[in-house]
């Protein structure tokens, strides 16, 4: 369960670099455009854009949590950042089906709710009975 929930935990990661990657360095590219589905009146605003960094540098701590959790491991700590960072991109991406794109939940929340629910079977499995958490 620890390598399954690591795995997943991977692919937000990398899902959310790839974000950050293209919110901060690539908006006006045509992978960016298709993605985020930015008006055509929108394309060349510099405000917009720099909105867009600003939000992919957010994308970046929501990855480099998760990097921290993978890093500390799948003890009570490493756990529980894993867990943290998980919930915030869940969250994020109910937030973001509800109020931009319906196809967010699925894109960038169904990654991260397999791995919360693998972290929260890995807890049950691991942790029960364990006083650290």
């Amino acid at each position: 369960m620890e390598i399954f929930s690591a795995v997943l935990v991977g692919v937000v990661v990398l899902e959310h670099l790839f974000i950050m990657i293209l919110e901060m360095f690539f908006i006006r590219s045509k992978v960016a455009k298709r993605a985020f589905q930015l008006p055509k009146h929108l394309e060349g605003d510099r405000n917009v854009a720099i909105m867009f960094a600003n939000q992919g540098l957010y994308n970046g701590f929501l990855a480099a949590g998760l990097v921290w959790g993978l890093i500390l491991g799948f003890n009570s700590v490493g756990y529980m950042v894993q867990l943290f960072f998980i919930i915030c991109v869940v969250v994020a991406a109910i937030y973001g089906g509800f109020t931009s794109n319906k196809s967010i939940i699925i894109k960038q929340g169904l990654p991260a709710i397999l791995a919360l629910i693998t972290l929260l079977l890995y807890s049950h499995i691991f942790f029960v009975g364990d006083k650290g958490i």
